[in-house]
């Protein structure tokens, strides 16, 4: 890059060239007057560092969260102060609790007007503290370049995260020469010696043992690299919440996701085992069952934890063996590990590991179904038709299980979903997938409730040219709150019922193509027609209400919990 030290430029202009420093390809925005300099600066650049236009900071926000799944690089998202920072705040706990790397650059008021309550003004370093990994506020023009370097290491390094950054509309606006500051340079710990050791011995001593692997940070090298440490060893592979893309999901050792919605056999499976390694990734709520699977603080099962970070050893669960080791360091000594001999244990967990595979393979059968729409068949017959290379993004609800359950992921990097739960994601995720990779199959998959949070963005595809196929669940309710009011109190609906538009009619009006399917048969069509629409498509399931999971009905959960209560 050509060195600028020495020449005057505006705060905005110093941004500019310190993200583009750092590799910066894409941003996502909302304008705003307050940071009006910076654009006017990305204005001189926008062939080099696209900025893409979004209708809310909300969607702006998931889509920046959704670059940093897609690349492993920082996510940037840009908005104005006070309504645009409130909105765009989904998005940064989002990553937050995803571990993704993600900068969110906020317009402030001027200098000279803070503490007046000038207008939009609010203490954006004091309002992200605990949403965002780390914030920060530029008071001079000659600190940005130190900033933004900062700013990217923190949201890479460790445990990856999102990092908020204020900057006055005045410090964008003056000029100054300074000079820019190169990346700072991520070093990961690798795992010692000893502690490699330790893991082969108690992998050794055990009968039933599981690997489980989750978290951000992985690379197409460590995918490969802990899959081959399975095999090896003939370790089954369970995969955290909505990380099922990490192993090959065709591989023998894997054993299928963790998760709200995951199999009951997977379930049992996990309880049984006496040996879990856990490999990059928290062991959350979701992915632990509210904790009753892995229970904290103290599992029943012996704990090897391998993290990034070492603050989060030991935070929630105690371990039998911490391992502070980035992810690619210790797949990469895990497959250099000599594999266990089949009397040093693999052996006596073969059967174990397989009785998880079949397991595994039996819950790809869709349960048998009398209904002239059955959403098993439509999810087999989608897996058989999609690329193995096409990109699934996830919105947050019940429906959700359906492609967790049925789709299989071969390649890392082609499931994208919310593990934090926020509605409203899959639709900004998929048009990010689909500007990240455009020559790439990308179908995002979302209910009712969600797609009316974030449809507006349907719009940012027609300007962008993206062409994502959108699948809508519409069975006219927030259904799993829905299927949470009928296990409390049966019988007792309020406030999850949904007046719907017509959604394809809807995509139609956004120059999309839309169409409603209400049978089975008619699925595979409407899907060869959006993919040959050449502009974003939206195809409407028509659901029966009363199909709530992939496993369950309403009216049996109803029907069960007044049988509980009556009793």
């Amino acid at each position: 890059m050509t060195d600028r030290s020495d020449i005057r430029r505006s705060g905005g202009r110093i941004l500019v060239d310190a993200l583009q420093l750092h590799g910066t390809d894409t941003a996502f925005c909302v304008a705003g007057e307050s940071y009006l300099a910076l654009l006017d600066a990305l204005y001189k650049r926008n062939d080099e560092l696209r900025l893409v236009t979004c209708r809310k900071e909300t969607g702006a926000s998931f889509m920046a969260e959704a670059y940093g799944k897609l690349t492993g690089r920082p996510g940037i998202c840009m908005v104005t102060r006070g309504p645009g920072s409130c909105n765009a705040s989904i998005g940064v706990h989002e990553a937050f609790q995803d571990s993704t790397p993600m900068i969110l650059f906020i317009g402030q008021v001027p200098r000279h007007h803070r503490g007046r309550e000038a207008f939009q003004e609010a203490d954006f370093t004091a309002m992200f503290a605990p949403l965002a990994k780390a914030t920060a506020r530029i008071e001079d023009i000659h600190d940005i370049p130190e900033a933004v370097a900062h700013a990217f290491h923190t949201a890479v390094s460790g445990r990856p995260g999102p990092v908020v950054v204020e900057i006055p509309e005045d410090v964008l606006s003056e000029e100054a020469t300074v000079a820019d500051i190169e990346p700072i340079e991520v070093t990961r710990p690798r795992p010692e010696a000893a502690d490699m050791d330790k893991l082969r011995a108690r992998l050794a001593a055990a009968s039933r043992p599981l690997m489980i692997v989750g978290g951000s940070g992985w690379t197409t090298d460590a995918c490969r690299d802990i899959t081959e440490f399975a095999a090896a060893n003939g370790l089954g592979v369970a995969t955290s919440f909505r990380r099922q893309d990490i192993i090959d999901n065709d591989h023998a050792c894997f054993i299928g996701g963790l998760g709200l919605g995951m199999a009951p056999s997977l379930f049992d499976r996990v309880k049984q085992a006496d040996v879990i390694l856990a490999v990059g990734c928290r062991l959350g709520d979701a992915t632990t069952g509210g904790y009753s699977l892995i229970t904290a603080p103290k599992p029943a099962q012996s704990l090897i934890h391998v993290y990034g970070d070492a603050g989060e050893l030991g935070r929630v669960f105690e371990t039998d063996l911490a391992i502070h080791a980035g992810i690619a360091e210790f797949a990469a000594a895990a497959r250099a590990m000599a594999p266990l001999a089949a009397e040093e244990g693999r052996g006596r967990w073969r059967e174990w590991t397989k009785a998880g595979r079949d397991d595994f393979l039996q819950s790809l059968e869709p349960d048998a179904s009398d209904s002239g729409f059955d959403l098993g068949q439509v999810m087999t017959a989608l897996r058989l038709r999609l690329p193995e290379d096409a990109i699934i993004t996830l919105d947050a609800g019940n429906f959700a299980g359906w492609p967790q359950r049925f789709l299989n992921f071969r390649h890392h990097r082609t499931q994208i979903g919310p593990t934090g739960g926020a509605m409203g994601y899959g639709v900004p995720a998929a048009i990010a997938a689909k500007i990240v990779h455009p020559g790439r199959t990308v179908v995002g998959f979302v209910g009712d409730g969600g797609f009316m949070m974030t449809e507006n963005e349907l719009a940012t595809a027609a300007d962008c040219g993206a062409d994502p196929i959108i699948i809508v669940f519409n069975n006219r309710m927030y259904g799993t709150i829905r299927m949470h009011q009928e296990r409390r109190y049966p019988g007792r609906v309020i406030a999850t019922g949904l007046t719907n538009p017509d959604f394809a009619a809807l995509a139609r009006s956004y120059g999309a193509f839309g169409e409603t399917v209400t049978r089975t048969d008619e699925f595979l069509p409407a899907l060869e027609a959006a993919l040959a629409a050449g502009t974003a498509a939206v195809i409407e399931l028509a659901m029966d209400p009363d199909t709530i999971t992939t496993r369950t009905t309403l009216s049996a959960i109803r029907a069960a919990a007044l049988a509980r209560d009556k009793d």
